[in-house]
């Protein structure tokens, strides 16, 4: 269901038809969370759905990409049990402990897997992670993301059970033996220039690269694209590299800036005393990312279902989740359809795409692994009953 007008809301949810459905997933453009009564019209035509969603910059359908409207996705299951869970977010801090709060809500027999919105401003959503991990274990993968405001980095929201709301972190765990999915999460930057040791940072705010301020660093490497920043940052983020320049599989966003300290606000934390290389992008790295980030999540369906890889069978039809960065939005502009594109080829007919342009990005990197918070990729969360 794709709406274009949020004064057009209860229009657009009574043309819709009839669908009794367990989950409804909703992405939308600020506007539709700022419009009175938005939670409400949802709750009143789809009363038994659980209902979580959160705002994009940016949202995602099998149609492509599309801009400040509100995608609404039902779903139906025949034999997997649903459970939201949902928190109050109180400041920064408190990130970690609202993963453990959110985790113990979820954490019941026969969790297999889970769907998890965050906001995407005054959240520490690698901390976020590091508290669901804590509770649930690192065997229990997680797809979502941090919401989006269209680029601006001001207000954003989610959507959980009591409503909207801008510091709400929300969350639908899957039970049951008949549930089928898959993960998979790539980027396709490249990294220029020499790595930097992170000589002093304290969680996701970075001091000093190399015994200077972060800031002036960074500047020095942006030239031209200086002047834009914070925005500039998403054109250029920080990948976390060892001493041999090998990446580790995260990447970081500059979010912020502090000119008073010369400080860099990235999305998630950084390892003291690790390393840091500089990234850039072209469109074409980037589609071959989100080409690979969907054959992973394929391999990782049929390990799911029990079936050997030289036996497997086509993709089953489903719900694929596709959470990208805005960062890559951005580079790729009017072509930011093509990794959609690259996506969609690897699924069978009949699945179901939905997703959004988000401020961060969950998934593990590989299937296997506990789930991280990454920036500036493409990830693919594909589910199905078996």
């Amino acid at each position: 269901m794709h709406l274009s007008n949020p004064s057009g809301v209860d229009r657009g949810l009574a043309a819709a038809g009839s669908f009794a459905a367990d989950l409804a997933l909703v992405f939308a453009g600020v506007r539709f969370f700022e419009h009175a009564g938005f939670a409400e019209s949802l709750a009143a035509r789809f009363p038994t759905a659980v209902r979580i969603g959160c705002s994009t910059a940016g949202e995602i359908t099998q149609g492509g990409v599309s801009d400040g409207t509100c995608v609404i996705t039902l779903v139906r299951f025949a034999h997997t049990r649903l459970r939201v869970a949902s928190t109050v977010l109180d400041g920064m801090d408190d990130s970690f402990s609202a993963g453990e709060r959110l985790a113990q809500e979820l954490s019941a027999p026969g969790l297999r897997t889970g769907i998890v919105l965050a906001p995407g401003v005054g959240i520490n959503g690698s901390a976020l992670l590091k508290g669901l991990i804590n509770v649930l274990g690192p065997a229990t993968p997680l797809a979502g993301g941090l919401a989006g405001d269209g680029g601006a980095f001001q207000r954003t929201f989610t959507l959980a059970p009591d409503g909207v709301s801008q510091h709400a972190i929300v969350a639908v765990g899957f039970y049951g033996d008949h549930l089928v999915f898959g993960h998979g999460s790539f980027g396709g930057w490249e990294p220029f220039g020499p790595s930097r040791r992170v000589t002093r940072c304290s969680a996701n705010v970075l001091h000093e690269l190399d015994g200077e301020p972060a800031l002036s660093v960074y500047r020095s490497y942006l030239g031209e694209y200086a002047r834009d920043l914070p925005a500039s940052g998403l054109l250029f983020p920080f990948a976390m590299v060892d001493e041999g320049r090998r990446e580790l599989g995260l990447i970081r966003t500059i979010l912020g800036l502090d000119e008073a300290s010369g400080s860099l606000i990235l999305a998630g934390d950084l390892e003291p005393g690790g390393y840091l290389q500089l990234m850039h992008a072209n469109t074409d790295r980037l589609v071959d990312g989100a080409e690979r980030a969907a054959a992973s999540a394929d391999e990782s369906v049929t390990k799911s279902a029990g079936a050997p890889l030289a036996d497997r069978p086509a993709p089953l039809p489903g719900l694929t989740l596709l959470v990208s960065c805005v960062g890559r939005k951005l580079v790729m502009g009017e072509r930011v359809e093509e990794e959609i594109e690259a996506v969609t080829a690897h699924l069978a007919s009949g699945e179901t795409v939905t997703g959004f342009y988000s401020y961060g990005e969950i998934s593990p990197f590989t299937p296997g692994v506990a789930c991280e918070l990454h920036n500036q990729t493409m990830t693919v969360f594909r589910l199905a009953e078996g």
